[in-house]
């Protein structure tokens, strides 16, 4: 499964879901406040934009932001809502791809990076985020936490989620590091639709030693964009990685 094949027209036309859900404004709010604090002042870049989830409020809060994004119903679903004056875009892949300029902020959001299915990809978006970023700039990553200790063993997968009209369902492969997410959408007729994303996890030290490779430093790492602190038990980070320089 390609990303592009993926994140077709329905995927996208389905991706919004205005005030509730990711977009919700406890779940959102945060977010927006921790950017713009780490943007300080300056231009921002997304990895992934996607349908402009956060890029949107954040460009509302007065940071200047600009995406990078592979898949081309996205990108159509985000211009509903911006032109390509509020918030350019590259079309391109985040690995590889480059956007005009220089940023104070590079960030990844929701579990994005791990849609880069090898190793080499996700070092090859650290460098890029690298690359993008002016001496001193911050590169953010929000990444779940892989949930293997609850994997039995013998027992491919694992159910992630369950309520009322969802089933959320992984299947892993521990060898390749690899995990298939498989969302289930119900209701009363008996009906169900699939929607199934691959990823490859990174345990989080793996992910600093992607970013040492890339030349960042770990600046701090928490559970949530709130700033709750990370420990053994927590199921996701937002980790915040710096390069050297810009005289602080």
């Amino acid at each position: 499964m390609r990303q592009d094949e993926i994140w077709d027209v329905e995927a996208a036309q389905r991706y919004d879901t205005p005030g509730t859900g990711m977009f919700a404004p406890d779940v959102l709010g945060p977010v927006v406040d921790r950017l713009a604090e780490l943007a300080d002042g300056g231009r921002a870049l997304e990895f992934a934009i996607g349908t402009g989830r956060v890029a949107i409020p954040l460009a509302e809060r007065g940071v200047p932001v600009t995406g990078i994004e592979l898949s081309r119903p996205m990108l159509d679903q985000l211009r509903t809502k911006a032109d390509d004056a509020t918030i350019p875009v590259v079309r391109g892949d985040m690995a590889t791809a480059s956007a005009p300029g220089s940023y104070r902020l590079v960030y990844l959001v929701f579990n994005t990076i791990s849609n880069l299915l090898d190793q080499a990809e996700q070092v090859a978006c650290f460098r890029n985020a690298a690359r993008h970023l002016a001496p001193g700039g911050r590169f953010v990553i929000e990444l779940w936490v892989p949930e293997l200790r609850k994997l039995p063993p013998g027992q491919p997968a694992l159910v992630c989620e369950a309520k009322p009209g969802y089933i959320g369902l992984d299947t892993y492969d521990v060898l390749r590091q690899h995990v298939v997410s498989h969302h289930f959408d119900f209701d009363d007729t008996g009906r169900a639709r699939l929607f199934r994303s691959p990823h490859r996890y990174i345990w989080p030290a793996e992910l600093d030693l992607m970013a040492q490779l890339a030349g960042f430093e770990l600046e701090s790492r928490h559970a949530d964009w709130r700033g709750a602190e990370f420990t053994a038990e927590s199921r996701s980070h937002v980790s915040v990685y710096r390069l050297p320089g810009g005289g602080r």
